[in-house]
């Protein structure tokens, strides 16, 4: 059982006429099964999608890791390029009204940016539920992510959800991963992980009953971590002994770096047009 995992969207861009963008998409392709996770902010997932010669419309589900624009906001272009009624799997508060703390300035909405009516009216089917869906025999979403390592934080003090008149801080119960079980072992999808990365290796292994975690691929949200946090990652990466380690989007590059100089080989910059496969 295979499994390849190319990214339309992320910050960077790695192979010549793809273009880059603050946010995150990647096409996992099994066997029998295409999922789209997430679509980027919107302006590169069809273009780049075209240039690395990938055929969108045979996408048969779409998962939704959380509900910022830079993972939802190519929604609406990828739905009307598929042409056809498409299972979007998120979480209920999809609409929830999230934003972003400028300081001196009015908070700035950085929620999903259409309607449910739009997106249905483009063929969105929507599950919107806080437990995993088992997509097929050997792919599944993690549902939320319970909160069980004492050195990952949750929650950030400038990403907020407004709830009635009231802004709270945000601890994301939204967030969530795709898994696909391989023969070498999980390979975990990350969107932001803003639930944190070893907790959701963790929960990805209690779902599966798989301890072997052969990849993670994605935005492992410790762009703002502290250096004590992230050798604990990295310490935590290292005792679940991940083969492949490729970091996206909101990982940081002072993070990244960490990974890089301490994993060696298992670590790779995941960028737009980058294609691995497991095992």
């Amino acid at each position: 059982m295979q499994c390849r995992i190319t990214t339309l969207a992320e910050n960077t861009a790695g192979v010549p006429r793809t273009i880059a963008e603050w946010g995150f998409s990647a096409l996992v392709e099994t066997n029998g099964m295409t999922v789209l996770m997430d679509t980027g902010e919107g302006h590169g997932i069809i273009h780049n999608a075209h240039v690395l010669g990938i055929d969108i419309t045979t996408t048969d589900k779409i998962v939704i890791s959380h509900s910022h624009v830079d993972h939802t906001g190519g929604l609406r272009q990828v739905l009307g390029k598929i042409g056809k009624e498409i299972d979007v799997i998120a979480a209920p508060d999809l609409w929830a009204k999230k934003y972003r703390a400028v300081q001196g300035k009015k908070h700035r909405y950085v929620g999903i940016p259409y309607t449910r009516a739009e997106l249905e009216s483009l063929g969105a089917r929507f599950t919107l539920t806080q437990e995993p869906v088992r997509l097929a025999e050997n792919v599944m979403t993690t549902g939320e992510v319970p909160i069980v390592t004492d050195f990952e934080k949750v929650g950030e003090d400038y990403l907020l959800v407004k709830v009635g008149d009231e802004y709270q801080l945000d601890n994301f119960p939204d967030d969530r991963a795709l898994i696909v079980k391989t023969n070498e072992g999980l390979a975990v999808i990350l969107g932001c992980a803003h639930r944190c990365i070893i907790n959701t290796l963790y929960h990805a292994q209690n779902l599966t009953g798989v301890k072997e975690v052969h990849t993670v691929v994605g935005g492992c949200h410790l762009i703002h971590a502290s250096e004590e946090r992230i050798k604990k990652t990295i310490a935590a990466l290292k005792d679940l002994d991940v083969k492949r380690v490729g970091v996206s989007h909101c990982t940081g590059l002072r993070a990244a770096a960490m990974m890089a100089a301490e994993l060696g080989d298992r670590f790779l910059f995941n960028i737009a047009g980058t294609s691995i496969t497991v095992p």
